[in-house]
């Protein structure tokens, strides 16, 4: 129960890795803000959480609004008193190549993955300082630091993800919240299946083709990212802040 008596708000909770990470944090005692732009998913975590005992709220939520990112802390506050954790999970899947990308796309991708979790770390800052502290964790991405082709909205955003990691860290850690980052390489979620059917690939060879970039030739679990997640929020990290925790299988080992 590393989370006991904590409460932590989890964005993107309705599926995936999001979705992995409010059960696991539920399991170790954590009270959940279930924090999601799609209501049927988001509620689906919640019941799932309080039916195995549990304690989890809904709140539905567009990160990429100020104001909506506003509400997602207030909520967790008047539901739970306070907000220890916050995971900043949420995040928008836009690909291509420079020349096929709209300004449309450019503000979708940036307003959810960049000024998303600025806009939740904003909010819930004067909730954190008030307790004394807090843990703050960033879904980055292996793509914050390896090029891949036409992954260029994507990867501009997770690279920015990983640098907001760093800037907040040092001018949080005077207020004792620590801000780390956890980048997943390729995982089974349905952001995989979504980008396997755009690409028109066959779902079974596509994972198996995909996994045969890493040592241990396979794609990971929302799980095993979880697990990571669960470790930089947790007192097992005190004296973590500023890094990122890479979960891939070792497909960038070198």
């Amino acid at each position: 129960m590393r989370l006991e008596g904590k409460s932590a708000i989890v964005t993107g909770s309705g599926n995936g890795i999001g979705r992995a990470t409010a059960l696991l944090f539920a399991e170790e005692g954590a009270r959940v803000l279930v924090a999601d732009i799609e209501d049927d998913p988001g509620n689906t975590v919640v019941n799932e959480i309080n039916q195995a005992g549990g304690e989890a709220v809904f709140h539905h939520t567009d990160i990429s609004d100020e104001s909506s990112a506003d509400s997602a802390i207030q909520a967790a506050v008047e539901a739970f008193g306070t907000v220890d954790i916050l995971v900043n999970n949420a995040a928008a899947f836009v690909f291509g190549k420079i020349e096929d990308v709209t300004r449309d796309d450019w503000d979708r991708v940036l307003g959810v993955n960049v000024r998303g979790p600025a806009n939740c770390a904003r909010a819930v800052l004067p909730v954190m300082r008030e307790n004394g502290g807090g843990a703050i964790v960033n879904l980055a991405s292996v793509s914050s630091f390896v090029a891949q082709p036409a992954f260029i909205p994507y990867n501009s955003s997770k690279g920015a993800v990983l640098q907001l990691t760093r800037c907040l860290a040092m001018d949080l850690a005077v207020d004792n919240i620590r801000v780390n980052a956890v980048c997943p390489g390729t995982i089974h979620t349905r952001a995989t299946e979504t980008h396997i059917n755009a690409l028109g690939l066959d779902r079974d060879q596509a994972l198996s083709d995909f996994g045969q970039d890493s040592p241990m030739k396979r794609v990971g679990r929302p799980e095993e990212v979880a697990k990571g997640v669960l470790f930089l929020a947790s007192d097992d990290a005190s004296f973590i802040t500023g890094e990122h925790l890479v979960i891939d299988g070792g497909a960038t080992i070198d």
